[in-house]
């Protein structure tokens, strides 16, 4: 298999987001847009985006702290035990707003329908962390364009803001799969509980798996003291399969 990487910019309302193109072959493909973690775009998420490029697929990876411009990288084992860089965090990722979600994924989706052979009507989403909150928000802001989404070890999907995601299921009409790390802070039973019944009110297909004794972050590999092969592996069969149903 030989997958081609490509670079591009996308014009959103707010600015230039640089981001990867990744396919293989020459037919006709469903696509996937890839949202990254809080670490960004970085060689385990252009693993991860040619993994899914194996299962058949043609994958966009945006920038999403586009915003930032060049901001410096975090090290992802040590960010969690320094005040001042997981301040640094925080304050990046809270900057990743629903508003701005809105924006930047009809975007990212106007430019994956641009690609040449793509299946227009057959688009996913899957995000990590933050990312993972974008697929889920990115599907209730543009209905109409995403057939499925995936989140793994997301945070922030219910909250008392006006914006919280789950406010948002009336409007889905993407299948979503959601997979839980059950030690999460950020997706804790009483979120599941709220997200399954507003879900479930809204008459969307979904599924939240629950991941027994896996921490957020157990699906990256340079999260120090998160990754679980184990669980690593489940959620690309899990992915495989939802998408193979969803996107075929």
């Amino acid at each position: 298999m030989s997958i081609r990487r490509e670079e591009i910019d996308i014009e959103t309302a707010d600015g230039t987001a640089h981001a990867w193109t990744y396919r293989d072959g020459e037919g006709p493909r469903s696509a996937v847009l890839l949202y990254p973690d809080r670490g960004g775009v970085r060689p385990i998420m252009h693993q991860m985006a040619e993994r899914l490029v194996g299962l058949g697929y043609f994958v966009l990876q945006p920038n999403i702290f586009y915003r930032a411009g060049n901001y410096r990288p975090f090290d992802l084992a040590t960010v969690g035990s320094d005040p001042s860089e997981r301040a640094r965090l925080m304050e990046l990722i809270a900057s990743i707003t629903a508003e701005r979600v809105d924006i930047d994924g009809g975007a990212y989706l106007d430019a994956i329908r641009a690609q040449p052979r793509i299946r227009k009507d057959r688009i996913g989403i899957t995000g990590y962390c933050v990312g993972g909150r974008m697929s889920f928000l990115t599907a209730g802001k543009h209905p109409d364009r995403v057939r499925a989404a995936a989140a793994f070890h997301a945070g922030g999907l219910v909250t008392d803001k006006p914006d919280s995601p789950h406010r948002l299921a009336d409007r889905i009409r993407a299948s979503l799969y959601l997979g839980v790390a059950d030690s999460d802070p950020g997706c804790t039973p009483e979120h599941q509980g709220v997200l399954a019944a507003a879900l479930g009110a809204a008459g969307v297909q979904y599924q939240i798996e629950l991941y027994k004794g896996k921490k957020h972050g157990f699906a990256m590999s340079d999260h120090a003291g998160a990754y679980d092969p184990e669980a690593t592996e489940r959620h690309w069969r899990r992915m495989e399969s939802f998408f193979a149903e969803t996107l075929a």
